[in-house]
C-alpha cells in the first residue's frame, strides 16, 4: 500500500497545519467576500429592470444608468404604436427626491417611480395590489427593505398607523407596502402613479419621459419589431430588449465606475495573498525535510514522485482551507444582507469559483516551492 506521505507531513507539525489552514481560509473568505459585493452590486442594479413589465425598452442615447436617466420625447413612444406587432405601452418616470424620515425629521435621497395605475408596469404583489390606492392624490408606495436611515415606515404601516411625511417638500402619505431592495445606486425607493410624480417634480414636463416600455402581440418576433423600430425611429431613442436593457446596467457598474474594478483587484489581491501563505508554508516543509528528500533520492527515487507530493500537500491544503473559509462566508453573507438590505447570497458558480482559485493559488505555490526540491542533492546533504 502507498505511504500517505504527503498528509503525514502536513499533520506531523498540527499548529503549522492549522496556521496554513487558517491562511488559505482567510484568503478565501476575502474571494468569497469581494465576489459577493460584486454580485450584489450588479443584481441589486438590475432588480428593478428584472421587475419591470414589458418586452422592448426606449430609453434616451445619454442614459447610462438609472442613477442618471435622461429624459426624452413621450411621442416616440406612442409612434410605436403603429408598428406591428406592439400590443401596448408604458411611460415611466424615474429621478431622486429628498425624502424626510417621519420620526427624526432627516432627509436622505430616494428613487421615485411614476406610471400611470392603470398599466401592469411592476410585477411585485406589494405594487400591483394597490394600483387603485396609486390614483389617490399625494400617495405612494413605500419599499420595505429600504435602509432604515428612512425610517419605521413600515413598521408604523403594518401597525395600521397613518404614516404621513415629505418627499421633495411635498406632503404626501404612505398607501402601501412593497419589497423592491436596496441597491448602491439608490438605498431606498417609492412607487407612485404618473400624476402624483409631477406633482413631486413641478419642474418636469409631462411630454418627457424617462423610461418607454412596450409591451409585445403574443405571436410577435421580438427581434423583428426590434429592427423596425430601430431602422424607423429618430436617433434620439434608444431600442434595447430587456436582455439589453439589464446588460446596459450591469456595463455601467462593471465599466463607467470604480466600484466593480475594485472588487475585482480585491479579489486577485485575496490569491496574491494565499499564494504566498501556501508558498511559505510548503517552503518551511520542503526546507525542514530536504535531508529525508534527499534520502529517497538516493534510494532511488525519481524527482517526478517527491514533486508529486508537494503537489498533494498543495491539494490537501486547498480542500483543507475551502471547507472552513466557504463555511465562514457564508455567515458573513448572511450578517451582511441583514445589515445593508443588500443581495448576498452564495450560488455554486460562486462556490466553485473560489475552489478554483483555492487550488490555483495552492498549485502555483507548490509550483515554486519545489524548486528547492529539485537541486537538493544527496551528496550535498550528506
Amino acid at each position: 500500500m502507498r505511504i500517505p506521505l504527503a498528509w503525514l507531513q502536513l499533520s506531523r507539525e498540527r499548529m503549522r497545519l492549522f496556521v496554513a489552514l487558517a491562511g488559505i481560509g482567510f484568503a478565501d473568505i476575502l474571494m468569497f467576500m469581494q465576489l459577493g459585493f460584486r454580485d450584489a452590486l450588479f443584481e441589486s442594479a438590475v432588480v428593478l429592470h428584472k421587475k419591470l413589465q414589458g418586452d422592448i425598452f426606449l430609453i434616451s442615447p445619454q442614459s447610462t444608468s438609472t442613477i442618471a436617466m435622461k429624459s426624452f420625447p413621450a411621442r416616440r413612444l406612442y409612434q410605436t404604436l403603429g408598428f406591428e406587432g406592439v400590443k401596448s405601452i408604458s411611460p415611466v418616470y424615474l429621478d431622486f427626491a429628498l425624502w424626510k424620515n417621519p420620526q427624526t425629521r432627516g432627509t436622505r435621497s430616494i428613487l421615485v417611480l411614476g406610471f400611470n395605475p392603470a398599466d401592469s408596469v411592476l410585477t411585485l404583489p406589494g405594487v400591483t395590489d394597490n394600483l387603485g390606492t396609486l390614483k389617490i392624490a399625494d400617495v405612494v408606495l413605500f419599499d420595505d427593505t429600504s435602509r432604515p436611515e428612512f425610517g419605521s415606515v413600515a413598521q408604523e404601516f403594518n401597525a395600521g398607523k397613518d404614516v404621513t411625511t415629505e418627499v421633495g417638500g411635498r406632503r404626501i402619505r404612505v398607501g402601501g407596502i412593497f419589497s423592491l431592495g436596496a441597491s448602491f445606486g439608490a438605498d431606498g425607493n417609492i412607487v407612485t402613479s404618473d400624476l402624483n410624480f409631477l406633482r413631486l417634480f413641478p419642474s418636469r414636463e409631462k411630454g418627457l419621459i424617462d423610461i418607454g416600455i412596450i409591451n409585445l402581440e403574443p405571436d410577435a418576433d421580438l427581434q423583428v419589431v426590434i429592427k423596425n423600430l430601430k431602422q424607423s425611429l429618430p436617433k434620439d431613442v434608444d431600442v434595447l430588449s430587456k436582455e439589453e436593457f439589464i446588460a446596459l446596467e450591469k456595463n455601467y457598474w462593471q465599466t463607467s465606475t470604480a466600484i466593480g474594478f475594485i472588487f475585482t483587484l480585491g479579489t486577485g489581491m485575496g490569491l496574491i495573498v494565499g499564494t504566498v501563505i501556501v508558498y511559505q508554508i510548503l517552503y518551511t516543509d520542503v526546507s525542514d525535510h530536504l535531508p529525508e528528500y534527499a534520502t529517497l533520492k538516493a534510494m532511488g527515487y525519481k524527482n517526478s514522485y517527491l514533486l508529486m507530493v508537494v503537489f498533494q500537500e498543495a491539494l490537501i491544503l486547498a480542500v483543507l482551507g475551502y471547507l472552513p473559509g466557504y463555511s465562514l462566508a457564508m455567515g458573513l453573507y448572511t450578517l451582511t444582507r441583514t445589515a445593508t438590505n443588500l443581495p448576498m447570497a452564495m450560488n455554486l458558480a460562486k462556490a466553485v469559483s473560489v475552489l478554483i482559485m483555492t487550488i490555483i493559488m495552492c498549485a502555483v505555490s507548490g509550483a515554486i516551492a519545489v524548486r528547492k526540491l529539485q537541486a537538493a542533492d544527496p551528496a550535498d546533504i550528506f
